[in-house]
């Protein structure tokens, strides 16, 4: 066996061991040996592997798969410029702390800077986006290779995961492969590849940290950031306080959850009452929340297991692990909030009564989401139009490490195919069209059951609703910022063999989400941007009448 096949044999060996079950790789040569290590294990139903043409699909297709189950997913690519195409899915990665471990093949040092085809410098190339960087040394036939390929991957999947750290994030081995590149024939290896009997090479076990103490001394909100989890929901239930959830929060349930808090926040004057804030997560989402976080009259205590929490406006008075609720507040705050929420249905409802808009849609996708189903949103307008919505599935997944729209088709594909049943991807026409490689899925593939439900406003709807859509910019706004591109994406859909409705009405719309989701296809829905921002503006006015 030569020294390329013995590593790849047992670094995938190792990364099964500690957990993977599903890996994605991009062909090329330079990564031969360990993309044919994973299709064996692949054979032997060991793990799941996905092959991508693309990079950036198959960086964002193990974000989605990330997503779906919460296991460390490796990503396989050659050398060159097929590394530096995994960035954008490294960055989202390490925002939203997804264990991403990126196996990067590379030439021998000793064929860098001599112009060597393929051959540049891959060392940290994703700079402080990861939590660790090591080269492999390049294989070569002696003892103590095996200890020393294992215990790196034990201690790198550690690291993904945050076992000891609990900061989770992406991770690269960058392994130099020197020919041959496939396996030969030749003297067995002077070890035993086998790792231990009993698992990983090295047992990684969790540290612990304490929770605080909150008592009902403040009129307290509770926000749900993406990522917060049921933590934030059972602490807002314990203090009986009033809970903003984002949709992707996995918190958005439960009697203390307030839908309409986005515009209550800027409509109502309960919202200048609130004292406290307990911020779980990673709030991204609203506005409103941020100008909230950012007063200087409210007590904001952050909600974080690791060494990083979210504080953009500087006024977090504390950062703690967990939350211990010593008593319920017997006030009648959580009830005002829940007064004013039930009488803002109506209103919004109201608004968004005739025909389709952001809001209708997905207010109409989540309810066939279902309970159980899940839901992959896209930044931008998508994910602030479900936050608009009377309920939202508590599976509801979406990229807000930074936010980008950048891997959307891909991350849903992942999700689905980690579901394993039917799932939803609720997207604007720019983050399909910048992902639309991630429809090209290979005969050979495992295929989801996926439905992509496509708001196409021609543009960056978004900008209608901020300070570019203000009328005072309308000379440059729809070039610069509105950016049609007239892209027929019933076309772009045929081209992949991907089977597509257009619906323009609300009963069409209801009728194209009916069908049991089998396979992958896409529903488009047309609006027009002019209709944003007065409906935004619409919204807010409504509820400031009641």
């Amino acid at each position: 066996m030569n020294p390329s096949t013995a590593f790849a044999t047992v670094v995938v060996d190792e990364l099964i061991r500690n957990g993977v079950r599903e890996a994605v790789v991009s062909p090329g040569s330079r990564s031969a040996p360990l993309a044919l290590a994973l299709a064996a294990a692949d054979r032997d139903g060991r793990l799941r592997l996905h092959v991508r043409i693309d990079e950036r699909t198959a960086g964002f297709l193990a974000i989605g798969l990330m997503r779906g189950n919460g296991l460390p997913v490796p990503v396989v690519t050659t050398s060159g410029t097929a590394v530096a195409n995994l960035h954008p899915a490294v960055l989202e990665a390490s925002h939203s702390g997804l264990p991403l471990i990126v196996l990067s093949a590379d030439r021998p040092p000793a064929l860098r800077g001599s112009g060597a085809n393929q051959t540049t410098d891959q060392l940290k190339v994703f700079g402080s986006a990861v939590r660790l960087f090591h080269e492999m040394g390049t294989p070569i036939r002696e003892v103590g290779q095996v200890a020393y390929w294992r215990s790196q991957v034990a201690r790198a999947v550690a690291v993904a995961t945050g076992a000891r750290s609990a900061d989770p994030g992406p991770v690269q081995l960058n392994c130099p492969f020197s020919e041959p590149l496939v396996p030969t024939d030749g003297p067995e290896w002077p070890e035993p590849l086998n790792g231990r009997s009993t698992g990983p090479w090295t047992a990684v076990h969790a540290a612990t940290a304490q929770p605080a103490a909150v008592s009902p001394v403040a009129r307290t909100v509770v926000v749900a950031g993406d990522g917060a989890s049921q933590a934030a929901r059972l602490v807002a239930e314990a203090g009986q306080w009033p809970l903003f959830a984002e949709p992707s929060s996995r918190a958005r349930t439960g009697r203390s959850v307030i839908s309409a808090y986005r515009l209550l926040l800027q409509a109502s004057t309960l919202a200048d009452e609130i004292e406290r804030v307990l911020v779980f997560g990673h709030p991204t989402l609203s506005r409103p929340i941020s100008k909230l976080l950012a007063r200087p009259d409210v007590e904001v205590i952050v909600v974080s297991p690791t060494g990083h929490w979210p504080d953009p406006a500087r006024r977090a008075a504390a950062v703690v692990s967990g939350l211990t609720v010593t008593a319920a507040d017997t006030t009648d705050w959580l009830q005002r909030w829940q007064d004013a929420d039930q009488a803002a249905r109506p209103a919004i409802d109201k608004v968004l009564a005739d025909g389709l808009s952001g809001p209708r849609v997905a207010a109409l996708v989540g309810e066939a989401v279902g309970a159980d189903g899940m839901l992959v949103v896209a930044s931008s307008n998508p994910v602030r139009d479900l936050d608009l919505a009377p309920v939202v599935p508590i599976r509801t997944i979406a990229n807000r490490g930074l936010a980008g729209i950048d891997g959307t088709i891909s991350t849903a594909v992942g999700a689905a195919l980690a579901n394993a049943g039917p799932t939803y991807a609720l997207i604007g026409d720019l983050a399909f069209l910048h992902d639309s490689n991630g429809l090209i899925i290979g005969p050979d593939e495992a295929r989801p059951d996926l439905r992509i439900v496509v708001v196409n406003d021609n543009g960056g709807g978004i900008f209608s609703t901020l300070e570019q859509g203000d009328p005072d910019h309308a000379t440059h706004f729809e070039r610069v910022f509105g950016t049609p591109h007239n892209v027929d994406l019933s076309a772009l859909c045929a081209a992949s063999g991907t089977p597509y409705t257009l619906v323009r009405t609300v009963d069409e719309l209801r009728a194209a989400l009916t069908p049991t989701v089998a396979g992958l296809d896409v529903v488009e829905v047309r609006l027009s941007r002019d209709d944003h921002r007065p409906l935004s503006q619409s919204l807010v006015e409504a509820l400031k009448q009641l």
